[in-house]
């Protein structure tokens, strides 16, 4: 695992996301880490981000998905790079969220994604969450 996250190599002009901007006070600050082939995210839930009593609000997920799935490319991107390297910053394009069964709140959530397809300047990612090794939605 690399020791800085992806985006906390985002040069300060982009760095104000809401899911991933450091320099966002507001902000989720979603970290990725470069795990072999991988990107890994842990998130633990605010008792703020509910859906209803026990479970996390979807559209959390999906700006999690969102993030994590930039930070997995710029980690791909960056491959072989120095790793003082500043990250290329993407945005997306399409973002599709499969939720397979309600995400409780209270465990840290596990996201990992993966580079499916690169070329060019386009990223296609996976991603899955999963909460105590069970899997709770993915996207791409």
């Amino acid at each position: 695992m690399t020791e800085t996250a992806m985006q906390d190599r985002y040069p300060d002009a982009v760095s104000h996301c809401y899911g991933c901007g450091r320099l966002n006070p507001d902000g989720l600050h979603i970290k990725s880490f470069r795990e072999g082939d991988e990107a890994v995210c842990h998130f633990q839930p605010r008792p703020y981000h509910v859906a209803i009593p026990g479970f996390v609000y979807g559209g959390l997920i999906a700006a999690l998905v969102d993030c994590h799935a930039m930070g997995t490319a710029a980690a791909a991107m960056l491959a072989g790079q120095p790793v003082d390297a500043e990250a290329p910053r993407f945005v997306t394009a399409s973002l599709k969220v499969d939720y397979l069964r309600p995400t409780p709140l209270g465990p840290t959530l596990e996201l990992r994604g993966r580079v499916v397809d690169l070329s060019g300047r386009k990223a296609i990612v996976a991603v899955t969450v999963a909460v105590e090794g069970i899997v709770t939605a993915r996207g791409e």
